[in-house]
Order: structure tokens, then sequence, then C-alpha cells
């Protein structure tokens, strides 16, 4: 091979390198975006409907964990995590968080072009973060696939049931009022408390 075909060797190398790199990179950021989303939509919007958006977050995860054991379902290459796959709690988590965003922009702005096509765009961020765990070879397509089907219609529900069932009791009750901001709060510091003990201890390692 000549030293024009061993150079364009070595830059495919380098640019595959630099792709799977970023990749990487992104990966282990999406569990950080998902927090960064919520704190952003808690600072814009500061109600209790955000409170119960956390609060749901905090169920959808836990719902994950709880799925994982019973399916017990192997990821493709087992010696990359010890729990099970199914489904990607990446994915659930993503796919959560991307319903909150689209109920949030159609409740402020209605449905129109802009929600649209917004819309559209969060669906397409939510699927690529969520396929880098694919890519990662930490989940299978249909693990991630199942993840984000799940979190996308938990979310709402979870919507649905405050719409349907809790507003009206929040307002005509104070107790009921006490009773969320307090489990609202003790979710959010429960999330804090497992993104330190959790989140930074894999950073570490």
């Amino acid at each position: 091979m000549n030293s024009a075909g061993n150079e364009g060797l070595e830059q495919e190398v380098l640019m595959n390198f630099s792709s799977a790199g970023i990749q990487a990179t992104l990966n282990n950021l999406s569990k950080w975006l998902v927090g960064v989303v919520f704190g952003i939509m808690f600072v814009w919007r500061h109600d209790v409907e955000t409170l119960w958006a956390i609060c749901g977050g905090v169920v959808n995860a836990r719902l994950s964990t709880v799925l994982k054991g019973i399916l017990n379902h192997e990821r493709p290459v087992i010696t990359l995590r010890s729990d099970p796959g199914m489904p990607s709690s990446h994915a659930q988590s993503i796919f959560y968080t991307v319903a909150f965003c689209i109920i949030s922009m159609v409740e402020y702005f209605g449905c129109n072009g802009i929600t649209a096509v917004t819309s559209v765009f969060i669906i397409a961020m939510g699927s690529y973060f969520s396929w880098l765990r694919v890519s990662q070879r930490f989940h299978t397509l249909n693990q991630v696939a199942v993840g984000a089907v799940l979190g996308f219609c938990f979310s709402i529900f979870w919507f649905w049931l405050w719409d349907a069932l809790l507003i009206k009791a929040f307002i005509a009750h104070f107790w009921v009022r006490i009773v969320a901001v307090v489990g609202a709060a003790g979710s959010c510091v429960g999330f804090l408390l497992y993104v330190v003990r959790n989140w930074v201890h894999d950073n570490k390692h």
C-alpha cells in the first residue's frame, strides 16, 4: 500500500474514533440532559404541575427498575452492565421528558405550526439520544423502543391523572396542596440523592 493509501486509512480511522468518542460523550451526558430540562422547565413554569411532573419522573424511573427485574432480559453485552436491559431506563426517562416538553408547549402556546415543528424536533432529539444506547451496545433496539414507548405513554397518563382527578382536589382542599407539595419536594430531594450516589459515581469509574 502506498503512502497516500496509508494516509487515507489513518484519516478514516481517526474520523471513526472521533465519531465514536463524540457518541460516547453524548451518551454519558444524556441522563444529565434530562435533569437540566426539568430544571429549565421548573424555572420557566414554576408551578405545582411541574412538581407533579418531576414526581412522575421519579415514579417512571422506579417503574423501569421494577420491569427490568420482572422481564430479566439480557443486555447485548452483559459485561458492560450487570442489570437487565429491558426496558431501557435511559430511553424511558428521555421520552417521559419528551412528552412533558411537548405537553407543556401545547398548554402554553396551543397547537400551531411552530409547536408542531418544535415537537418533531424534540422527538428527533429524544430518538437520537435513545439510539445512542444501541450504538454504545448497552441495549438492543427492542429494549430502547420499549423504553421509549413506555416513557412517552406513562408521561401522558401521569398528566391525564393530574387533569382528570387531582387538580380539582388540589384546588378544593388545603391538605391536598400540602401533601402534593411535600411529596413533590421529597421526590426532588430523593432524585438529587440518587444522582449523587449513582450518576456521579458512574462518572468516576
